[in-house]
């Protein structure tokens, strides 16, 4: 089981380091924060100043020596728009993003994966078909289509709730629900899959013919085996959600990372992108992690598997 866990966490580390490296680089080559920041009427010895303030005037290796450095001592370097520590930048939006993706995240394990059991406890029925189908509506629509939708319904035609904004929890309402639909449904399809695989499992039928209760059956041997792909999904949507949140916030103007990510794209601003980029870099590798040790858990014969 160390083997397993040391292999996993040497895995994440690789991972983080990589996105970081890849991170730098497309940053430094997508374009000059020098006049974006200062615009394309300012003189070129003021261009030239803020270069050389910035380090950007360095060869790409030397800035990338300096940014590996600063990385390992804590310095997530300062945002080139508002002087402050890029950190302490992302840290105050992260309140606001967890507000959307904790209660997103709980509408797509609550509503999903028992939605997707009892489709497969109920294959062929109508209910299984209505699953299905909103299942299928539910992950092919954009959250961008999605979040309009909603807003064109519930602020605009029923002025039911608001249509942007973070002044109260009603605000949040809208926006956590565009996170979390897509997600129902993928779920809900996933747990339909993985359920009818395993009832249609030989130990299944055993159960069965030996007199055992069908909700212990489900309970005991149907749904532990069916947990791992489950898991899977739910780990890979827990590590994209703040990735998914860039788009939900934008539309919804609520002031979390994935707002900020939008704004500090498009100003050039290199230590904020950075940052951003590295927390979700991290929530995913971390994610990844915490799956792969479920994994040993649920199932003890993955611990001797080599990590591919």
């Amino acid at each position: 089981m160390l083997r397993f866990v040391l292999i996993r966490l040497l895995r994440a580390v690789v991972t983080v380091f990589a996105v970081m490296t890849f991170a730098f680089v497309v940053l430094r080559l997508s374009g000059d924060p020098a006049e974006v920041l200062l615009g394309p009427d300012v003189p070129q010895d003021a261009i030239a100043a803020f270069r050389d303030a910035w380090g950007l005037d360095a060869p790409l290796w030397q800035q990338y020596l300096s940014y590996i450095g600063q990385m390992f001592s804590g310095d997530f370097g300062v945002s080139m728009r508002d002087k402050s520590p890029a950190l302490d930048l992302v840290l105050e939006r992260v309140p606001a993003t967890l507000a959307l993706t904790i209660p997103a995240i709980i509408l797509k394990i609550t509503l999903g994966i028992p939605a997707g059991v009892y489709a497969a406890l109920h294959r062929n029925s109508t209910v299984d078909r209505g699953v299905i189908l909103l299942a299928v509506m539910g992950f092919t629509i954009p959250s961008f289509v999605m979040g309009l939708v909603l807003v064109l319904v519930f602020a605009v035609t029923l002025g039911w709730l608001p249509s942007g904004g973070d002044a109260t929890w009603q605000h949040a309402i809208l926006p956590a629900i565009t996170m979390s639909v897509g997600g129902i449904g993928i779920l809900a399809r996933f747990s339909r899959s993985a359920m009818i695989e395993v009832m249609g499992q030989p130990y299944i039928r055993t159960a069965s013919a030996k007199g055992v209760k069908w909700g212990d059956v489900v309970r005991g041997h149907a749904l532990p085996n069916a947990a791992v792909p489950i898991v899977t999904i739910v780990g890979f949507m827990v590590g994209s959600l703040l990735a998914g949140a860039v788009v939900v916030e934008t539309i919804f103007s609520w002031p979390g990372i994935g707002r900020l990510l939008i704004v500090s794209v498009t100003n050039r601003d290199l230590a904020v992108v950075q940052c951003i980029l590295l927390l979700i870099a991290a929530v995913m590798v971390v994610s990844n992690l915490v799956v792969d040790l479920l994994y040993g858990w649920l199932d003890p014969r993955l611990r001797g598997r080599p990590a591919h």
